[in-house]
């Protein structure tokens, strides 16, 4: 009996748990909804769960709900064409151009849900806030007991303030399978992206079978095996093994779209040239202007970076002067074509290592007879060229913003990474673009405190990436399809990192992408991102604890580090050693700028929030100090 008292007080404390960690998720919603009014009461789900549509095209949807519901419930759930069910999903037969082509509305009763939609796609968005509307729980992958699976009553207007809603995947640098790109489409839809940019070439991986030019992935696909730090490791041995790499088949492409488009997302192919394009000439060096030999990247050093530019440190380029290079990429684009319904492909058109092609004389010619005057119209050359290739497919061409140098082409549209200058000169020219600006979007930057985070040259806190505004004052609004948040992967070797790097600042891109401007507020959103925090611990998907780790700043004073420390997330107190002990919250407690003494070693500091302890501990030596109060 005991026994059973004990079982049964665990039991209960521990649906008392999952309870408390659902709260109130009508406020904790991200993306913010349009407009949402609370209704007192709850709508709890029955043990058999009945989902009914309006209509076939309806059917799909449901059914991914129905599978949603099932496995954590562990109830019996059925999809019907009818009504009545406890959950209605209606497919609206007269436009309500109030939501548009992808928001939905929703209203929950005693009586149940109902998501009305004008498309399939506007009543799957609506899947996605009903999911986040029940407890914690269900984003379990098995089933979890004593759980009250209710939502709260309420009237839901949503739909996105714009139509691409992007994230970049990049494949290239490290391989990452199927299953995971399967896996990163799961995460994203959650918060309404509907844009898989896969970027499926560069200097160290090609990705993607293309059948006629098998040696793109038998060669290309693969290089030796390095680890440790990026742009640390040394170039290949003659004759060392190439083990490290992969590749997805035709099938697997296939594949990747259907499930894509059964989650409304769509896929973007990238295949990046002339530029790195090291993966290509080891497989094809004819196609380069110089002899040779290439060799798949291991990740070594590839560009030298100045002010004002760059230079390829080796050639990494396809030659714009060779016409094997566009009967190549004729063959190349018509598979890419067949692969991927979008209608845009990306060519990439990034960083150029054009020193090389000054020293060219097959592009000394090419400038010659074309009457190019300089490097930039060589490039714009080239980019005509392959506007003229993807055309010829019935695609069109989308780039990074390097494709203006010398003259954009006719019909193709700009992605801007270097701030927002490119988008706002191509929407000037006529040009679509997609805002991708460096300073919001890019992922793959330290998103903490950097000392313990891995070593990339900027640094991009979730506060800023918030601040994301894809339409820049004076553009037409027309020409911005949308923004995107860009993850790079050199220093992403596992999934796991991948989701580190994505989440939850992905969260705040998704806000700025789908949620009115005039909604938008910091201490809104972190809070509601916090309750997200317990969600994803329960989807086993990890995720970075960095908005709780303090934002130091250091200055000399008087040849001692002066510490100046804010913080991201309200609410959280910070407290410091100088003894070499670890600090806790009987510590000193941060509250005017640190002169940290000669005689100290290091600085430990540890962020509090409701007397717990949160984000990491940071350890900054002396040295690390004085090197910061210099810069």
């Amino acid at each position: 009996m005991y026994r059973k008292k004990m079982l049964l007080a665990y039991m209960l404390l521990t649906a008392v748990v999952l309870q408390a960690q659902n709260g109130n998720t009508l406020k904790n919603l991200v993306p913010v909804p349009v407009a949402v009014v609370e209704k007192q009461g709850t709508f709890t789900f029955k043990s058999t769960i009945t989902i009914t549509v309006s209509a076939d095209d309806a059917m799909p949807v449901a059914k991914q709900l129905a599978d949603a519901l099932a496995v954590p419930t562990g109830y019996a759930t059925s999809v019907k064409k009818g009504n009545g069910g406890q959950v209605h999903m209606v497919l609206l037969t007269a436009t309500d151009n109030s939501i548009g082509n992808e928001g939905y509305k929703m209203s929950v009763s005693g009586k149940g849900v109902t998501v009305t939609a004008n498309t399939p796609a506007g009543l799957f968005y609506g899947m996605q806030t009903l999911l986040q509307l029940l407890p914690t729980a269900i984003e379990s992958k098995s089933v979890v007991n004593n759980i009250n699976w209710s939502i709260p009553f309420t009237n839901i207007t949503d739909q996105p303030a714009f139509k691409w809603r992007g994230l970049m995947f990049d494949v290239s640098r490290h391989f990452f399978t199927k299953a995971e790109v399967k896996r990163f489409i799961d995460d994203m839809v959650k918060y309404k992206y509907n844009m898989l940019h896969w970027h499926l070439t560069d200097d160290e991986g090609w990705r993607i079978e293309i059948k006629s030019l098998p040696e793109l992935t038998k060669v290309g696909a693969w290089r030796v095996n390095r680890e440790g730090k990026w742009a640390n490791t040394g170039n290949p041995f003659p004759n060392e093994p190439k083990t490290y790499g992969g590749f997805y088949t035709q099938d697997d492409i296939k594949e990747v779209v259907q499930y894509a488009k059964e989650r409304f997302v769509t896929i973007l192919p990238e295949i990046d040239v002339p530029g790195h394009s090291l993966a290509a000439l080891a497989a094809y060096p004819e196609l380069s202007c110089n002899p040779g030999p290439y060799e798949v990247s291991a990740g070594g050093a590839f560009m030298k970076w100045f002010p004002g530019g760059h230079e390829g440190v080796i050639d990494n380029t396809l030659c714009p002067a060779n016409e094997k290079v566009y009967a190549f990429l004729d063959k190349v684009f018509t598979e890419v074509a067949q692969l991927f319904p979008f209608e845009y492909i990306h060519m990439g058109g990034d960083e150029t290592a054009r020193n090389f092609w000054a020293k060219s004389e097959q592009v000394k010619t090419l400038m010659q007879k074309e009457n190019l005057e300089d490097l930039n119209e060589v490039q714009a050359y080239f980019v005509r060229r392959v506007e003229q290739i993807v055309n010829a497919k019935g695609k069109k061409l989308i780039g990074w913003d390097e494709i203006l140098d010398g003259g954009l082409a006719q019909s193709a549209a700009v992605m801007s990474w270097r701030g927002m200058t490119g988008g706002i000169a191509a929407a000037k020219q006529g040009h679509k673009v997609v805002m991708t600006p460096y300073n919001f979007v890019y992922l793959d930057f330290v998103q903490g405190e950097p000392s313990i985070e891995a070593p990339v040259y900027a640094n991009l806190r979730m506060q800023q990436a918030y601040k994301f505004e894809p339409v820049p004052d004076g553009v037409d609004a027309n020409l911005v399809m949308g923004g995107q948040g860009n993850l790079w992967t050199e220093q992403l070797q596992r999934f796991r990192n991948v989701q580190y790097m994505l989440w939850p600042r992905a969260m705040a891109l998704a806000e700025c992408l789908w949620s009115p401007k005039e909604k938008k507020d910091w201490n809104s959103f972190i809070r509601r991102a916090e309750a997200q925090f317990p969600r994803l611990e329960a989807a086993a998907t990890r995720y970075s604890r960095a908005i709780y780790d303090p934002v130091v700043s250091v200055k000399d004073y008087k040849g001692s580090p002066q510490v100046t420390i804010e913080t991201e997330a309200p609410g959280l107190e910070i407290y410091y050693t100088i003894d070499e002990t670890l600090p806790d919250n009987y510590d000193r407690k941060y509250t005017q700028p640190i002169i940290v003494p000669e005689d100290a070693m290091h600085l430990k500091l540890l962020a509090y929030k409701d007397g717990k302890p949160v984000g990491h501990l940071i350890s900054l030596s002396m040295d690390e100090l004085k090197k910061r109060a210099n810069n």
